[in-house]
């Protein structure tokens, strides 16, 4: 683990527009800099970097951040990545902080089980480049697939000879223990306990994970009787440094691509990965077989939201692309299905097509998941009990979905396209929704009602997700304030309990005012700000900016970040220097100052204001729905509307407060 003390050393080296134009050409705009976004394409510059704050932001796609998260964002690095490439950059020892004896022993082992496959994958390269067999054996059979030789070098494509021992002996020769060729799987013990290479005689995929380290091998068998048509594969075994339901093949490859292009097409098999990259398409991954685990999709999830599942057309392609599809869902990812012509795969279709032409037939002709389920479970099918179960199959997936529209509107499709009333698919949607929250799932039951249900239902989920960015908005600005004026004092000499007095700076003030309402931000991660700002408003150099765009947890970099810097903000920053730099008297500038302090503490008291009219909104909205639903019970109904009286009257009095007009 990187030490405290070296992070810190390393956030004051990195120098914003140093990092950035290693990557992007910057020219100055008056004390900023500014150039083309790299994180999407554009003709017209967006992407400022501000010394002064020492981040970026692009006012085109939103990203950018302090240099950790620049360099995270832009190559796709973890945290302790990030961290290491600017440490090299500027030259600084990385000092851990002291690992307890289990702990380096675990270290070193890892360490040592990467060493040797790195190791391995490069004598396997070796191997296929330069022994009569790997030229003869596996370069054939790399040609016959019509990987290029920069294809072959880019996936370290390699062969393993026949000689079950060959492996084995060469890694021992170089120094390599026999207890790590057993634990990366390399290796295993025959009967007198000698070690016997696993992939002999194979052609080798090696599995390089999501920071370029080969964590494991795929091998490939080649019949010489049968040329080729009979294929077995075999996998490393589960160790220390790789569970294949944890990796995704060619996802280092493709990570920056599926960024960029903000979708990931989902293949079964090494070939397949390989071919559309040589072809151009370059934001691909394979799950090699395997049905997609929690770990795969939360990894993809980290680089888009976007999911297209790209299949052959034959059943065990329509297998594949049922399986672990309700996980996808559940976890919020946009879903869609292609199955390529019969008798073709992803591998075969590109490489009889540009990449240009591949992405335009995937555009045409991919299908919502929910779409090709329905098409494909009820096309043809006439029997009333095999029609009710796949109902409640495409019903069960849509109570996956997450979003309360998209759902919705799933029930509206289902129900036109199998003239099943839509009050009887709704209910049996919120049976399957209460399952899952009896499994501890947080979803939303959809409404119905005799008259034009879905309609409703619609109304209603729509109001909540209104409401619901409202919040999201007032909380926003909120954070905003916490960013970029959470160290400047709006009260001078309060007094306590204690007669003691005390100066509130707007982080301590919001926090005060939160705390006596007993409210608490939804977002965690503007939660975590605030608590960060106030426990540092002791420090002597506070500032909530620089604290909050350096902070360890990288999503508050972000969410500080962007927050701190908006185009407005830029021209008054600007606006206000040139000001600062004119001759004035002391008299002047203390007004000045004192008019800044006024116009800060009016705009927090607006926004907590805003803030508490929301949570009194909530919770009338709230009251409004028990009061429907609590109608053939009048005891609790005369509990409720009195509730519901005095919470109306309280928002009617903030509502004049802030000069608004409730009605209802």
């Amino acid at each position: 683990m990187i030490d405290r003390q070296t992070i810190e050393r390393i956030n004051e080296a990195a120098n914003i527009v140093d990092v950035v134009s290693e990557f992007v050409t910057l020219r100055r705009s008056g004390a900023n800099y500014k150039g083309l976004c790299p994180f999407h394409d554009e003709k017209t510059p967006s992407f400022y970097v501000s010394p002064a704050r020492g981040m970026c932001h692009c006012f085109g796609c939103g990203k950018g951040g302090n240099p950790v998260s620049f360099i995270m964002e832009h190559e796709q690095m973890t945290y302790v990545e990030a961290l290491r490439w600017l440490a090299n950059k500027y030259h600084i020892e990385i000092h851990e902080r002291q690992l307890s004896d289990d702990e380096r022993r675990e270290q070193g082992e890892r360490e040592s089980m990467m060493a040797i496959n790195e190791w391995a994958a490069q004598y396997f390269q070796d191997t296929l480049s330069n022994t009569p067999d790997g030229v003869a054996i596996g370069m054939q059979y790399f040609r016959s697939r019509g990987f290029r030789n920069d294809t072959i070098r880019k996936f370290k494509l390699g062969y393993a000879l026949n000689d079950r021992q060959a492996m084995s002996q060469a890694a021992v020769k170089g120094g390599y223990k026999e207890d790590f060729l057993y634990k990366t799987g390399l290796s295993f013990a025959d009967s007198k306990g000698s070690p016997v290479d696993r992939f002999a005689g194979r052609v080798i995929f090696p599995w390089i994970g999501v920071s370029g380290k080969v964590v494991g091998f795929g091998g490939r068998l080649l019949d010489a009787r049968t040329k080729g048509v009979n294929q077995k594969y075999v996998n490393s075994p589960d160790s220390e440094i790789y569970h294949k339901d944890r990796e995704l093949y060619g996802i280092y490859h493709a990570k920056k691509a599926i960024a960029r292009e903000d979708r990931v097409y989902m293949v079964e098999g090494y070939t397949d990965v390989i071919s559309m990259h040589q072809c151009g398409i370059e934001n691909v991954v394979a799950n090699s077989g395997t049905a997609l685990s929690l770990h795969q999709i939360r990894m993809l999830h980290r680089f888009t939201s976007n999911i297209t599942l790209l299949y052959d057309g034959d059943s065990a392609g329509i297998h594949a692309a049922l399986r672990g599809t309700d996980m996808l869902l559940a976890e919020g990812m946009n879903l869609k299905v292609l199955l390529l012509p019969d008798g073709e795969d992803p591998d075969s279709f590109s490489r009889k097509h540009t990449a240009t032409d591949f992405r335009q037939y995937v555009e045409e002709r991919q299908t919502d998941f929910i779409e090709f389920k329905t098409d494909l479970l009820l096309k043809g099918q006439r029997d009333p009990l095999k029609r009710s179960e796949a109902v409640n199959s495409i019903i069960r997936s849509v109570a996956y979905v997450t979003n309360p529209i998209l759902r919705d509107t799933y029930i509206h499709d289902c129900a036109a396209r199998t003239g099943i009333n839509e009050n009887t698919l709704i209910s049996t949607l919120n049976s399957f929704i209460r399952a899952d929250k009896g499994n501890g799932a947080r979803v939303t039951e959809t409404p119905k009602d005799n008259t034009p249900a879905i309609h409703n239902a619609t109304n209603e989920v729509t109001a909540r997700h209104e409401a619901n960015n409202e919040t999201s908005k007032v909380e926003t600005m909120l954070a905003q304030m916490i960013v970029r004026h959470g160290e400047t004092v709006i009260f001078n000499n309060v007094e306590c309990e204690d007669g003691s007095t005390i100066d509130l700076n707007v982080a301590q003030y919001i926090d005060y005012n939160l705390g006596v309402d007993g409210i608490r931000l939804d977002c965690d991660t503007y939660a975590t700000m605030l608590k960060e700002c106030v426990a540092h408003s002791g420090d002597e150099d506070f500032n909530a900016t620089r604290l909050l765009i350096n902070h360890q947890d990288i999503e508050v970099s972000k969410a500080a970040a962007q927050l701190s810097l908006d185009p407005y903000n830029i021209i008054m920053e600007q606006k206000a220097r040139q000001e600062a730099e004119q001759p004035r008297n002391e008299e002047d500038r203390l007004l000045m100052e004192q008019n800044r302090t006024d116009k800060i503490r009016q705009d927090t008291d607006h926004l907590l204001n805003d803030l508490r009219m929301d949570r009194l909104t909530r919770q009338i909205n709230r009251l409004k729905a028990d009061i429907a639903a609590a109608a053939n019970d009048p005891q609790r109904l005369t509990t409720l509307m009195q509730e519901y009286k005095q919470v109306h009257e309280l928002r009617g009095k903030l509502a004049r407060l802030l000069g608004n007009n409730v009605i209802a």
